[in-house]
């Protein structure tokens, strides 16, 4: 088939390299330009140099404006291809090849639509991540599912784990769905939107550790912005604190959320969780941290003794 692939960042990357290695031909790669914002500054292997070192044409945008309609126009794909495009399109883009869109979104859907699908699944201790291979329409992630395939989630696993195993699997389901759509095969199955989550793009302050929350998934938070996402921070005597590592304590601490209170092994327990004031909660133990400055040092060493309160 002749496919038009819209991509951006590593997981456009990948969706071209992947179209490229095939039977297919690669008639345009559409991308975004670069950009300054934290989360698209990582993994962000560019389509344009890789479309360009195949002598593929590429169009770089924002948005579908007039230039962009011309440019897939006169490329006339079966299929364009979307990995990682970030502005929404309008049915006379998605809809006009032969066989419409095909969007690879990092989660499995209906849930997790929207932004950094897999920082929100680790957080909320999902026990299983993966990819979907659906047709597009004019709601946001919400077409019919052609493929989904997925990966369990380690008690010890990373947003940075998770992506390098995700990522993997971005090649192979793109050539089987296209397998699947050019065979003909119409019969995909739809979403069931009542389970559909939608999620906002982070920003900053999403990392900032909240010590209301249990100490359970605060663990998650911290493994959720491991490097190189920005990571889960919080504030000590003004200074920014990013915490690099922590773990659940083994003993039950009640007071205020946000206490610096005891040692456990190297780490230090902060006291956690909406009702911390029962002293039926298990606390954050902060085992390692950086500084601003890049100084690194486990909790013990930054939290010599206890007293005083985080996020102040």
């Amino acid at each position: 088939m002749r496919v038009a692939t819209l991509g951006y960042q590593t997981w456009g990357h990948r969706t071209l390299q992947a179209v490229l290695d095939s039977d297919h031909e690669v008639v345009l790669a559409i991308t975004h330009p670069k950009s300054d914002h934290a989360y698209e500054k990582m993994w962000a292997d560019s389509v344009a140099d890789l479309a360009t070192e195949h002598g593929v044409p590429v169009h770089i945008a924002n948005k579908p404006d007039e230039d962009f309609k011309a440019a897939l126009k006169a490329a006339q794909p079966d299929i364009i291809v979307a990995n990682n495009w970030r502005t929404w399109l309008p049915r006379d883009v998605f809809d006009a090849p032969r066989y419409g869109t095909l969007n690879i979104h990092d989660s499995l859907l209906p849930k997790y639509t929207g932004f950094s699908p897999l920082i929100w699944a680790l957080i909320n201790g999902e026990q299983e991540v993966g990819l979907t291979a659906h047709l597009m329409d004019e709601e946001l992630d919400a077409g019919d599912i052609v493929l989904q395939r997925s990966t369990p989630v380690g008690p010890k696993d990373t947003v940075t784990d998770l992506f390098h195993r995700t990522v993997d699997m971005i090649g192979p389901i793109t050539l089987d769905a296209l397998a699947l759509i050019e065979s003909g095969r119409t019969d995909w199955t739809p979403q069931d939107r009542s389970q559909a989550t939608f999620f906002h793009k982070r920003s900053d302050e999403d990392s900032r550790i909240d010590w209301t929350w249990p100490a359970e998934a605060l663990e998650r938070l911290v493994r959720a912005q491991s490097d190189p996402y920005p990571n889960a921070f919080t504030t000590f005597k003004g200074q920014r604190i990013r915490v690099l590592q922590s773990s659940v304590s083994t003993g039950n601490y009640g007071g205020t959320p946000g206490r610096v209170f005891i040692h456990e092994g190297d780490g230090m327990v902060i006291v956690a969780g909406p009702d911390a004031r029962t002293g039926q909660n298990k606390g954050l133990v902060i085992e390692r941290v950086r500084l601003d400055d890049g100084t690194e040092m486990s909790g013990k060493e930054f939290f010599p003794h206890g007293g005083g309160y985080l996020g102040r």
